[in-house]
Formats: C-alpha cells, sequence, structure tokens
C-alpha cells in the first residue's frame, strides 16, 4: 500500500525500516468517487494526502467559473499548503476528478513525522520548496507565456492527461475558451 509513498519521500531523504514502518502507520487510505472534495471552498486543510490512483484538479470558483490552475495524478502529493500550514480557511478548492484512491496524514499526525523521522522536517522543507517554485512558475507562465506555448508545455508535463480530461478543463488550466484551445491544438499539431 504505502510503497509508492516510501518510494517518493525515500527519493529526498534516507529511512531506516524503523522509519519506514513508523511513516505506514500515519497515513491513513482515503477514497474520493469522482466529483468528491479533497478540499472545499471554505475549509481547513487539515490533510495532506498522497495519490495512489486518480486525479484531482486544483481550482478557484471566480463568479460562478470554475478556474483550474493546477492537477494532481498518481505518485503526486495534494494539499492546498496555503491552509494547511497556518489551518486556515481555505479559498482553493480540491476535487477529484476520477475516482481515487489516497494515502493522506493529518496535520497533527505530519507534525509526529517531522519529530520521529531523523530526516522528517527536511522532507517536508524539501517538498514545500518545490511546491513553492512549481507555483511561482506557473503564475509567471499566465503573465508572460501564450496560451499556445503554456498547451506545448502542458503536453509536455502531462502527456497522458489529454486523454483523461474533457477538453474545457485543459481549456480552463490555460486560461481560454474550449473553442480557441481547438485552434491552439490545430497549430500546435501543425508545427510539428
Amino acid at each position: 500500500m504505502a510503497e509508492k509513498l516510501i518510494a517518493q519521500i525515500r527519493s529526498v531523504v534516507e529511512l531506516t525500516p524503523k522509519e519506514v514502518n513508523e511513516i505506514s502507520c500515519l497515513w491513513k487510505k482515503k477514497y474520493l468517487k469522482k466529483g468528491d472534495f479533497f478540499l472545499a471552498d471554505g475549509q481547513i486543510c487539515k490533510h495532506v494526502g498522497f495519490i495512489l490512483k486518480g486525479l484531482v484538479r486544483y481550482y478557484v470558483n471566480q463568479d460562478g467559473n470554475d478556474r483550474i490552475y493546477a492537477f494532481g495524478k498518481e505518485d503526486d502529493f495534494v494539499c492546498n499548503n496555503e491552509s494547511f500550514i497556518p489551518q486556515t480557511p481555505s479559498t482553493k478548492i480540491i476535487q477529484a476528478l476520477e475516482d481515487c484512491e489516497i494515502l493522506q496524514i493529518s496535520y497533527t499526525d505530519l507534525q509526529i513525522l517531522y519529530r520521529t523521522v531523523r530526516c522528517g522536517e527536511r522532507f517536508g522543507r524539501l517538498t514545500i520548496e518545490q511546491v513553492f517554485i512549481q507555483t511561482l512558475r506557473d503564475l509567471s507562465s499566465m503573465y508572460t507565456e501564450s496560451p499556445a506555448f503554456r498547451y506545448e508545455k502542458f503536453i509536455k508535463e502531462y502527456p497522458d492527461l489529454q486523454q483523461r480530461l474533457p477538453q474545457y478543463q485543459i481549456a480552463s488550466y490555460l486560461g481560454v475558451k474550449p473553442q480557441s484551445l481547438s485552434r491552439i491544438r490545430r497549430r500546435v499539431l501543425h508545427a510539428k
């Protein structure tokens, strides 16, 4: 069950067999059906998840329109650090786009992991640093890159998601209308 999670953590820090056992005991399995929320608007994010199976979207609802800003899939951590770290209500939403199998750890249990796993705090810091850098890149991309360039990046970053996502969600992620996405796709395909 936790082999993928342990492998992901080991890619960042070393773990002893005892630490592997401690980590395995702290993470609990959770199932989400397609459409269920990992985190709803206004809730406090109380867990960090690790996606074993499935796909989620991160979005905000702006004047009745969903604005997708990220996706999470197998082997990704899922969390809204902006809510999780200070334990404040979230303005972001995380929703299952497919049935999901997730390992999750509560805020309280993560503090235990930080104390009991020798490099636990280092793992947490390095993981949050990666999320922070990716967030800055994504924000910069929305303001400085064309939708066509962002679409090409999307294809490279998420090669399997084109078949798993409806076109309107890809368009939302790119910040364009679905009909504009069709034109962008044709242009990108003809350029290759």
